[in-house]
């Protein structure tokens, strides 16, 4: 029976994996670190309020075996490069540094195809150094997920990704061959994957769109 953490459990790949792993007989316990109280009646749950500043309260109750880590933002949300740095950079960072010191065994983090810490995109590449952040902590699991764009439903209407998926699910008709891996692909297959992944003795770190299609 293990303890499951999730950090972003209202977003598009979070969501889905907390119902997925709400009926996951695995787990007998599932601890939110959320922004505001959430009404959920689950006696497997367990819900921590933080403002992701202090991080006093995560340090206290960051214990159990497997950490997933699923927030994100973009700069229309965040324009504020100071605010967009912490939440794309700091915070898995100083997240995983404490889920490291706190023992857990099996960190999950949902970064993005094309994550490079040398690239010219603020994404990309503050995706890239989290991950060579993580890479140095030792995990004994240490689970990267690279998506290409994700379709599914927010809770807070996007317009330009609204776009972007409408656009990409008809281009990815042309993505073949090596080019494949940039075919969109669904938020719940990648929570799917997610789980699957964290449950088996697979000892990769990194998994793009195309490897994660595989486990659905």
């Amino acid at each position: 029976m293990r303890t499951a953490i999730i950090f972003g459990s209202t977003g598009l790949v979070g969501s889905h994996l907390l119902n997925l792993i709400t009926q996951d007989e695995t787990y007998t316990k599932i601890k939110l670190f959320v922004r505001s109280q959430l009404e959920l009646k689950n006696k497997k749950i367990e819900i921590f309020i933080t403002d992701f500043k202090d991080f006093s309260l995560i340090e206290k109750y960051l214990y159990g075996d497997d950490c997933y880590f699923c927030i994100g933002t973009t700069k229309k949300e965040t324009p504020n490069k100071k605010e967009y740095l912490r939440i794309e950079y700091d915070l898995p960072v100083v997240i995983g540094k404490i889920a490291k010191t706190n023992k857990i065994k099996s960190f999950i983090y949902v970064s993005s195809l094309g994550s490079n810490q040398n690239s010219t995109n603020a994404y990309l590449k503050n995706k890239g150094k989290a991950e060579i952040k993580l890479k140095s902590y030792g995990f004994d699991k240490l689970t990267i997920i690279r998506p290409s764009l994700m379709l599914g439903n927010r809770k807070k209407f996007r317009l330009g990704e609204y776009l972007s998926q409408k656009i990409f699910t008809y281009l990815s008709l042309l993505f073949l061959g090596p080019f494949s891996k940039y075919k969109a692909i669904h938020s719940h297959q990648v929570a799917k994957s997610m789980l699957i992944i964290t449950k088996s003795k697979l000892n990769e770190v990194c998994y793009d769109s195309n490897r994660l299609k595989t486990f659905n």
